[in-house]
C-alpha cells in the first residue's frame, strides 16, 4: 500500500471514528436503555483507534540506525 492509499483509508477511519463517538455520545446522555449497544460501539471505536494507530505508524519512514 502506498503512502496515498493509507492517507484515503486513515481518512475513512477517523470519520468513522468520529460518528462513532456522536453516537456513543447521543445514546449516554438520552439514557439509552441498551447498555449492551454502546458496549458494542465502544468496542469497535477502540479497534478503529487501534488500526488509525498502526496506520499512521506505517507512514513514519524508517530510519536505518
Amino acid at each position: 500500500m502506498d503512502n496515498a492509499e493509507i492517507e484515503r483509508w486513515l481518512t475513512q477511519l477517523r470519520i468513522e471514528h468520529r460518528d462513532l463517538d456522536e453516537v456513543i455520545h447521543h445514546l449516554i446522555e438520552s439514557r439509552h436503555h441498551d447498555l449492551m449497544r454502546i458496549q458494542r460501539l465502544k468496542k469497535r471505536k477502540l479497534k478503529l483507534k487501534d488500526m488509525i494507530a498502526k496506520l499512521e505508524s506505517e507512514l513514519i519512514p524508517d530510519l536505518d540506525a
